[in-house]
């Protein structure tokens, strides 16, 4: 659904499970900070309000949207998170290179969605301008980071409640 058809921030906080238990990793483009830093900040005060501790909360950073998919991967391998939530922000410029770096990091986080036993969730914005970057990091529409930290709490959830099954 088109973001501007939903709120981004709205949600039932009654669907969301406990996340008291569970242990997130987010990793955070430092290019176009001030929208990046928005959604960190979206997902940290979600996180918080459904139990996460800060210590199962790691935070960090790579230097732009298309080294998510590497730095999420060195993340899923080296630390004991149960998703990975990835933060980027692209803006539509004037050559082609807005379309490979969001080509590139949306089928290299799918790649890792489909080859990991954790999931990664998608914060990349992909936007026309600054403006409609600015309206998805807490502004007309929303903040994606909070929608993305619920995203990351059901998954966690999800999986969890099939690996009791076993």
């Amino acid at each position: 659904m088109a973001s501007k058809l939903k709120n981004l921030s709205e949600y039932d906080p009654d669907t969301v499970p406990s996340a008291a238990d569970m242990k997130f990793g987010i990793l955070v483009s430092e290019w176009n900070h001030n929208i990046t830093g928005a959604l960190l900040e979206g997902a940290l005060s979600t996180l918080r309000k459904h139990g996460a501790k800060d210590e199962n909360i790691i935070v960090r950073y790579v230097p732009g949207s298309f080294e998510l998919v590497a730095g999420s991967r060195i993340m899923a391998e080296h630390a004991e998170v149960d998703a990975v939530i990835c933060f980027g922000s692209v803006i539509r410029g004037d050559t082609p290179h807005f379309d490979y770096v969001c080509q590139g990091t949306t089928q290299g986080i799918s790649y890792l969605n489909a080859n990991y036993k954790i999931p990664f969730i998608f914060g990349l914005l992909t936007t026309d301008n600054l403006q409609q970057a600015l309206d998805r990091c807490g502004g007309a529409v929303g903040n994606k980071g909070i929608e993305c930290a619920v995203t990351a709490i059901k998954m966690i959830a999800l999986q969890n409640e099939f690996e009791k099954k076993r």
